[in-house]
């Protein structure tokens, strides 16, 4: 039975769409200006804005409030007709990003039954980066009373024939275009078709067969390692968060109940791997409340590093208009996000900074003009190491990579029931 199938897809009719579509509520944490611009954007009009709890505001002292606004919006929006359900469906969409280019993906659903994001997983959908377990319940408190799920998450697939998604855009003239617009605040543009039954058909078909167990054994080398047929490239802990609230619901269902109730599909597109417009980029850190000069230096000494090119892992820095990089030699992790990682948490445990995942070195400059601020800055992986990695080594660091900046990232357009 394949993992991943068409589902009940609810989209809004009759709306501004560029006012309903707002970007990843992970993104712009450090950066509430942004969020602030797209309320006065959205004003009173029907938006995911309003279903949605941007992390910029998770630490505010109206969260509950917060939250129990945002189910009643649910509520509000599917009892006032705003959705249009679309059954059994597939959705072929592409986004022109920032850059011009046209990124490709596929709107369906997934069965959490397969996946599990613990370390040493062998499932057949699984985390690429280690998933910080503390990010969940936040978010748990969202979706636990949530009637609608919308989703951030980009599924990667390895297709390196480009036979799923692909060769479907050469059909998009025979789909129904269900939408078509600007996305805000420079996100580049959106457009969405309706998937026939034919090309449903084979878009299963060929992803069943990216999941065949001697095609994957040869196709990586390996041995008794479990098939990986998607690998979490956006939305990583909105997955995990899906998976964890289903567990929960899971326990109070019959198993006939548990074959089909909702919430153990989550929504999500896939994207191919190898899609020319599709770009990691490196995700940064900053630190907040510390003494830069006292950290920059327990990490050289605590990796005996060295301010000059030594041949080991580059890591940059830069405080207060400073800037520079320091060399590790013989270093514990593969990356130099992984290094860095592994420092970090323990310095902040023992000193009680905070740390922010930034995507771009310029907001990362922004925010360490500022005094007890120092950021760290890597240089990208690259995408066709994801996949491999993942399956010889297990999830990469957390936080190792972005698919893109973050005006690039998924903006909340489809909906799914979940209750």
């Amino acid at each position: 039975m394949s993992i991943f199938k068409p589902a009940d897809i609810l989209i809004p009719q009759n709306t501004d769409h560029t006012k309903w579509s707002v970007v990843a509520c992970d993104q712009y944490t450090s950066e509430p200006e942004y969020w602030e611009r797209a309320a006065q954007i959205v004003g009173d009009s029907p938006s995911t804005l309003n279903l949605i709890f941007p992390e910029v505001y998770l630490d505010g002292d109206n969260a509950d409030e917060r939250i129990e606004n945002i189910n009643a919006q649910m509520r509000k929006y599917l009892e006032s007709g705003l959705f249009r359900k679309l059954q059994d469906a597939l959705i072929y969409v592409e986004r022109t990003q920032s850059d011009g280019r046209t990124r490709k993906g596929v709107i369906g659903m997934l069965d959490l039954e397969e996946y599990d994001f613990t370390k040493g997983s062998q499932s057949k959908i699984r985390a690429t980066e280690g998933t910080i377990v503390e990010r969940i319940p936040p978010r748990q408190r969202v979706r636990r009373n949530a009637p609608l799920e919308l989703p951030h998450i980009i599924m990667l697939i390895d297709d390196r024939e480009k036979t799923v998604i692909e060769p479907i855009a050469s059909k998009k003239a025979d789909f129904e275009k269900l939408y078509d617009f600007d996305l805000m605040l420079g996100g580049g543009h959106l457009t969405g078709y309706l998937v026939n039954g034919a090309a449903k058909t084979e878009i299963i078909s060929a992803l069943d067969a990216l999941e065949n167990k001697d095609r994957f054994e040869k196709k990586y080398g390996v041995r008794g390692k479990g098939v990986l047929a998607f690998a979490a490239g956006d939305g990583n802990h909105s997955l995990a968060t899906a998976k964890t609230c289903w567990e929960e619901i899971k326990k109070t269902l019959s198993p006939a109940e548990a074959e089909t109730h909702p919430a153990r599909y989550a929504l999500v597109e896939v994207e191919n791997i190898h899609d020319d417009a599709l770009e990691f980029e490196p995700i940064q850190r900053v630190v907040f409340g510390c003494d830069p000069e006292k950290l920059l230096s327990a990490l050289v000494s605590h990796y005996n590093a060295s301010y000059e090119d030594n041949g080991g892992q580059k890591i940059r820095y830069t405080y207060g208009g400073k800037s520079g990089a320091v060399y590790v030699k013989n270093a514990p992790s593969n990356l130099p996000v992984g290094t860095l990682q592994l420092f970090l948490d323990e310095y902040i445990a023992e000193n009680g900074c905070r740390i922010d995942y930034i995507h771009g070195d310029d907001v990362v400059e922004k925010l360490t003009k500022e005094s007890g601020t120092i950021g760290f800055m890597v240089e990208r992986m690259e995408k066709n190491a994801l996949f491999e990695t993942v399956i010889k080594d297990g999830a990469l660091p957390r936080k190792t990579f972005s698919m893109g900046e973050a005006a690039d990232k998924r903006f909340y357009m489809e909906c799914k029931r979940i209750k």
